[in-house]
């Protein structure tokens, strides 16, 4: 009876830490060396795992509490320093990004790729690049950036990429919903924060700018925009942004 017992209380342990109810994230029982080794394999799993950049917030459950994530990313991005991959900050997390000089040999491999940019028209890169800047920006106001008027169709495209969404209403007669970008905007991009977006500058000197009439057309519109009035997504939802 009690060999059974203790057969029971076994298969009822294994089965808690395959529930994921145990898990040792301190591993004190490890020397240190093997302890940091495991953290970081678990974090490269973690990471490797996710389909979107991992935080720092779900990282460190899988670590013991003194366990420092930038010191061990350090580590990982030191050990995978001669692979085609690497471990690159984005959207505030971490990813798992093949290294540029690689993306001739992916296109001409015609593989499936996961988390890409979804192609945009070069207008349509515009626009998004323009909220970017100048966000939360109205429909109406894009339209004084470009000098035209900026469908629905396109702002739609956006929407669907996942790149944009609704922000907070503007305070502008008529009170339409502004455009923000999203943290997949982000992540798609390879940007850790907006203000890794390109030089200003450099669309002026393209002639695909004109700083005065962009920030004269976030100010004020003299259209009120009301027709955008219910364009906000379905949830409601205004999504975090990082400060330009």
């Amino acid at each position: 009876m009690a060999g059974s017992e203790t057969a029971r209380r076994s298969r009822t342990e294994t089965g808690n830490r395959a529930d994921g109810q145990v898990f040792d994230r301190e591993l004190d029982g490890l020397p240190a060396d093997l302890r940091w080794r495991e953290w970081m394999l678990r974090v490269e799993a973690v990471i490797f795992a996710s389909a979107e950049p991992v935080g720092r917030e779900m990282l460190a459950q899988v670590v013991g509490r003194s366990c420092s994530i930038d010191l061990l990313i350090d580590d990982l991005q030191e050990e995978l320093r001669d692979r085609p991959y690497e471990l690159v900050p984005v959207a505030g997390g971490w990813q798992h990004r093949t290294r540029p000089r690689f993306g001739d040999a992916i296109r001409a491999s015609s593989v499936t790729t996961r988390n890409g940019a979804a192609a945009l028209s070069d207008f349509e890169a515009m626009v998004v690049m323009a909220i970017g800047y100048f966000q939360p920006v109205t429909r109406g106001e894009l339209g004084k950036i470009f000098g035209k008027e900026i469908s629905r169709d396109t702002i739609a495209a956006l929407r669907s990429t996942g790149f944009i969404a609704s922000g907070p209403r503007s305070p502008t007669p008529g009170a339409p919903y502004t455009l923000v970008t999203t943290r997949h905007f982000l992540s798609a991009f390879g940007m850790e924060t907006l203000r890794d977006l390109p030089d200003i500058e450099a669309l002026e000197d393209a002639g695909l700018f004109n700083r005065d009439l962009a920030e004269a057309g976030t100010e004020a519109s003299d259209d009120p925009d009301q027709d955008d009035i219910g364009e906000a997504d379905g949830d409601g939802a205004t999504p975090e942004l990082d400060s330009l």
